[in-house]
């Protein structure tokens, strides 16, 4: 198993909190992608959750090595859930290209929070990039 990257990202949850009553669904619009929007609104409080996502986001542009430039939106990142329940992270447009460049099959991505932080972890690893793109993971 070859490792191409590696990545962090650590939030608190009051931040976050805050630009969502600040800014409600403009920010969950630029932000989020629709799995992501439909999962947070079934929870009583989203913040955690929207934090983790938003960690783990940061956390995966790292091992991309990019960060929000080249074309590579927040969109472009979606953290998405297994049966199981562990995340997976899905890439599309700039960030798929991006990851298909550097021979990336496989970003592995943790996310813990406690009362006040969230974090992520994400581990780029080689392989065939086709399992890491969005459109062969969702329908349509």
């Amino acid at each position: 198993m070859d490792l191409l990257g590696i990545g962090i990202d650590l939030i608190e949850l009051d931040r976050v909190r805050a630009v969502l009553k600040r800014h409600g669904n403009r920010f969950l619009d630029r932000i989020y992608t629709v799995p992501e929007r439909q999962r947070a609104a079934q929870m009583a409080d989203p913040t955690p959750f929207l934090a983790g996502r938003f960690a783990a986001k940061e956390a995966v542009l790292k091992v991309l090595g990019t960060g929000l430039t080249g074309g590579i939106t927040w969109q472009d990142v979606s953290v998405l859930r297994e049966p199981s329940g562990a995340p997976r992270v899905a890439l599309a447009r700039k960030a798929f290209d991006r990851a298909r460049k550097l021979g990336m099959g496989r970003i592995l991505i943790t996310i813990t929070h406690s009362r006040e932080l969230a974090m992520a972890q994400a581990m780029g690893i080689a392989g065939d990039p086709a399992g890491l793109e969005l459109r062969c993971i969702l329908p349509g």
